[in-house]
C-alpha cells in the first residue's frame, strides 16, 4: 500500500543504471500512468487529493495519529482495547475525509451549480456528509475508550446494555463497513454480509444451520465486546505492529531503498539470459520485505522493469505476468509478508512472531524460485538474452549504498535478540530516519518530516478497515461455530479423501482471497478455511496456517480476479486476461510449495535437518522439471512427450510418497537423457563439404 511515488520522486544517486537503456518518452508514459493505474486497480488509492484548506485539518489529525503511535510504542499509556479503539476512530474518521463515497467523485469537475455540486460533494475539499460521517465513527470508537470501565463490569451483566449501547453499535458497524467499502473494496463487504446475514437469520438457512441471535446480541458481541468481533486480534495486531510497520516501510522509501532494490537485482541477474525478468522477480522479492501490497508493488516497480523486459524481447503479456507474479510473492515474504505475519504470531499457539518470520523464509524463497525458472526456460525458449554489462550498475556504486540495508538488519536483528516486534520497529524506524540524512537526495527537511508522518496515517487506513472487517468475520465464523460445519461438508463432500480436501481448500482460499488485501485475505482465509486441516486432519497448525496464506495471496495472479496482473496489463498495453492466464502459467511452480508444507513438515522446520535436506533437494528438481515442461525447454525445444514427462515428473518429485518421488527421478533422468540425444544430435542442415559432396549448382534442386 505504498504509493509508489514515495520511491520514483526522489533523487537516485548518479550511477550506470539499466533504465538508461529505456526511452525516455516509454519511461516517462509508465510513471505518468502508475497514479491512474492504482487509481483503477487498487481501491485503496482512491483517496482525495485536490483537498484546498481541508488538506491543512487532515493533516493535522494524520500528524497527531502517527504521532501517538509512536508514542504508544514507547510508553503504552492504555491497555489493548482502549488503544485500539483509538486507534480504529482516528483511522476511520480519516478514511471518510480522505476516501469519497464514489469513484467518479475524484474526477466529476463542478457542474457550475454551486448548491447542487455541494449537496452532492462534487469539487474541492470534503463533501459535508463525510464530515458527518467521519464525525460519527470518531464518537463511536472514542465512547469505547471512555465508557470502558463500565462496558467492562459487571453492571453490563446484571443491568444489560443501554439504548445508546445499542445505537453505538449498530452505528460503528455500519460505518466501518462503510468505510471499508470506501478504501478496501466490495469484495470483503460482501463476505461481512454475508457473515452478518448468517449469524442473525442462521436458524432460517437451508445449509449449515444454527440457533440464530437478534441484532442487539450480535451488535453488541461484535462492536462492544473486549477480544471480540471488531476488536478482536487482527485490530489489535494493527493497533500494536503493523502500523509502526508501516510507518517503517514509509521511512525505508525515503531513502531510496527500492531503486537499490532495483539496481542489485539487475546487477546480479540482468547480464544472464531472460535477464531484465530474472531481475524483475529479485527486485519484487526484495521490495516486498517493506511492501504491503500486490498491486501497489506491480506498478512501483513494474514502472520501472515491465519497460526493459518488453525492450529486452519479452511479449508484453509475458512481462506483465512476470512483474505481477514476483510482485504477488513479496506478501510472502518476511519480515512483514504482507502484514500477515504479525497476525498469523498471534493466531498460533507456542508461536511468536520471531519464529514466523524464519520459518517464512524457505516457503518465499521456493516461491520465487518457481518464478525464476519458469522466467529462465521461456527466455531460453525464446532465445532472449540478458542486457549488456555497461548498460548495468557497477558494483561500486552498488556498495556505496549497501547502508540502505542497514535497517533492515536493525529489524532482524532486534527480533533475533529477543526484542518485541514493536520495539524492533522503533528502533528500525529511528535507524532509517537517521540514515535519510546520510545523502543530499534523501535529507529530511521539516516539510519532508511532515509529508512522512501524514503518508504513514494514510498508508495505515485500508488496513485498519480490513482489520476491523475482518474481525466482524471471524467472530460470525467463530460464535455460529460455522468453521466446523464447513469442514465436515467439505469432507463429506471429498469423500474422506485428505488430497480432495486440500484442493477444495485450496479452491475455497483463492475464492475467498480474490479482491481481498492480503491481512483481511489471511483473516478470512485462517478463519474459515485452516481449521478445516488441523481439526480433522493431522496436519501441523502451522501449515495449515501457511497453506491457506499462500492461496489466498496467489488470488492475485489466479483469473478472473487477478488485480496484480491487470495492474501489470496496463503498464504494459497487454491484454489483461491473456495476462492473469499467463501470470498463473509462470506461478504454477509456487502453487506446489504450500502442497510441499503440508506433505513434507521439514519445510517449516519441523522436525531434524536430516529430513529438511532431502525433500528440500528433491522439491527443488521438481520445480525444475514443472518450470521445463510448462515452458517447452529444458536443454533444447522439448517435444510433446518430453513436456508430459518433465511435468509428471516434477509433480511426483514434490510428493512425500518414496515410492512416486524415486519414479518421478527416474523420469527426470530419462527426459534429460532424451534432450541431451536431441541437442547434441547433428543438424539436418549440414554442410554438404562436411559430407564429401559437392553443391549443386544454383538452381538445380537439392535431392
Amino acid at each position: 500500500m505504498i504509493r509508489p511515488k514515495d520511491q520514483n520522486d526522489l533523487d537516485s544517486p548518479v550511477i550506470s543504471s539499466p533504465t538508461a537503456s529505456v526511452s525516455t518518452g516509454e519511461s516517462v508514459s509508465g510513471h505518468e500512468g502508475a497514479d491512474r493505474l492504482l487509481r483503477e486497480h487498487d481501491t485503496s488509492s482512491r483517496y482525495r487529493t485536490d483537498l484546498g484548506w481541508w488538506a491543512w485539518v487532515i493533516g493535522a489529525i494524520s500528524i497527531v495519529f502517527t504521532l501517538y503511535h509512536l508514542y504508544a510504542a514507547l510508553e503504552r499509556p492504555f491497555n489493548t482495547w482502549m488503544h485500539s479503539s483509538l486507534h480504529l476512530a482516528g483511522g476511520t474518521a480519516l478514511i471518510f475525509l480522505l476516501y469519497p463515497a464514489s469513484r467518479r467523485l475524484l474526477i466529476a469537475k463542478p457542474s457550475g451549480n454551486r448548491w447542487k455540486d455541494l449537496l452532492i460533494g462534487r469539487g474541492r475539499g470534503v463533501a459535508w456528509y463525510d464530515t458527518v460521517l467521519a464525525a460519527a465513527a470518531l464518537y463511536c470508537n472514542v465512547y469505547i475508550f471512555f465508557e470502558y470501565e463500565r462496558l467492562t463490569s459487571n453492571a453490563v451483566q446484571i443491568l444489560g446494555y443501554t439504548s445508546l449501547d445499542y445505537v453505538v453499535a449498530t452505528l460503528g458497524i455500519i460505518l466501518i463497513l462503510e468505510g471499508t467499502r470506501r478504501c478496501v473494496g466490495i469484495p470483503i463487504i460482501i463476505i461481512a454480509v454475508a457473515a452478518i446475514v448468517y449469524a442473525v437469520f442462521g436458524n432460517h438457512s437451508p445449509v449449515f444451520k444454527h440457533a440464530g441471535m437478534s441484532w442487539e446480541t450480535f451488535s453488541t458481541n461484535t462492536f462492544l465486546s473486549t477480544g471480540a468481533g471488531v476488536f478482536s486480534t487482527p485490530i489489535q495486531v494493527s493497533s500494536q505492529f503493523i502500523f509502526l510497520f508501516l510507518f517503517f516501510a514509509v521511512v525505508l522509501l525515503r531513502t531510496n531503498i527500492g531503486q537499490f532494490f532495483n539496481d542489485l537485482a539487475f546487477k546480479a541477474a540482468g547480464r544472464y539470459t531472460g535477464g531484465p525478468a530474472k531481475a524483475a522477480v529479485v527486485a519484487s522479492g526484495l521490495q516486498g520485505m517493506v511492501s504491503g501490497s500486490a498491486v501497489a508493488n506491480t506498478v512501483a516497480s513494474g514502472s520501472f522493469t515491465i519497460p526493459m523486459m518488453k525492450k529486452a524481447g519479452f511479449k508484453p503479456h509475458v512481462a506483465a505476468a512476470t512483474e505481477a507474479t514476483a510482485s504477488t510473492g513479496g506478501q510472502l515474504m518476511p519480515p512483514i509478508m504482507g502484514s500477515a505475519a504479525f497476525i498469523m504470531a498471534q493466531n498460533i499457539p507456542d508461536i511468536t512472531y520471531n519464529d514466523v518470520i524464519i520459518i517464512a523464509v524457505i516457503p518465499a524463497l521456493l516461491y520465487f524460485l518457481g518464478a525464476f525458472l519458469s522466467v529462465h526456460f521461456d527466455a531460453k525458449k525464446n532465445m532472449l538474452r540478458g542486457l549488456p554489462v555497461e548498460e548495468l550498475p557497477t558494483w561500486r556504486s552498488i556498495f556505496t549504498r549497501i547502508d540502505l540495508l542497514l535497517p533492515l538488519v536493525v529489524i532482524v536483528t532486534t527480533l533475533l535478540v529477543g526484542f518485541t516486534p514493536m520495539r524492533a520497529a522503533i528502533w528500525g524506524i529511528l535507524t532509517a530516519f537517521l540514515l535519510s540524512f546520510a545523502r543530499a537526495s534523501t535529507r529530511l527537511g521539516f516539510r519532508a518530516m511532515v509529508e512522512m508522518l501524514v503518508d504513514a496515517a494514510r498508508t495505515a487506513l485500508p488496513v485498519i478497515a480490513a482489520c476491523a472487517t475482518a474481525g466482524i468475520v471471524a467472530g460470525t465464523v467463530t460464535s455460529t461455530g460455522l468453521a466446523g460445519q464447513l469442514g465436515t461438508g467439505l469432507i463429506a463432500l471429498a469423500g474422506g479423501n485428505f488430497l480432495v480436501v486440500l484442493v477444495l481448500v485450496m479452491i475455497a482460499c483463492i475464492i475467498m482471497g480474490m479482491g481481498l488485501p492480503t491481512t483481511a485475505n489471511y483473516v478470512v482465509t485462517s478463519t474459515v478455511a485452516a481449521p478445516i486441516l488441523y481439526n480433522n486432519f493431522d496436519v501441523p497448525i502451522i501449515a495449515a496456517h501457511f497453506f491457506v496464506l499462500f492461496f489466498g495471496v496467489l488470488s492475485e495472479v489466479t483469473p478472473p480476479v487477478c488485480l496484480a496482473a491487470y495492474a501489470g496489463a496496463g503498464l504494459a498495453n497487454a491484454n489483461p486476461m491473456v495476462t492473469g492466464f499467463t501470470a498463473l502459467k509462470i506461478a504454477v511452480a509456487g502453487f506446489l510449495v504450500p502442497y510441499v508444507l503440508i506433505f513434507e513438515p521439514a519445510m517449516l522446520l519441523e522436525g531434524p535437518v536430516t529430513d529438511l535436506l532431502p525433500a528440500f533437494v528433491t522439491v527443488v528438481i521438481g520445480m525444475v522439471g514443472l518450470a521445463a515442461g510448462l515452458a517447452g525447454f529444458l536443454l533444447t525445444d522439448t517435444n510433446i512427450v518430453e513436456r508430459i514427462l518433465l511435468i509428471a515428473s516434477g509433480i511426483m518429485l514434490v510428493m512425500p510418497d518414496l515410492t512416486l518421488s524415486a519414479i518421478g527421478g527416474v523420469g527426470m533422468i530419462l527426459a534429460v537423457i532424451m534432450q541431451y540425444l536431441q541437442k547434441s544430435r547433428p543438424s539436418k542442415d549440414i554442410d554438404d563439404d562436411q559430407q564429401g559432396l559437392s553443391a549443386p549448382p544454383r538452381g538445380e534442386p537439392v535431392l
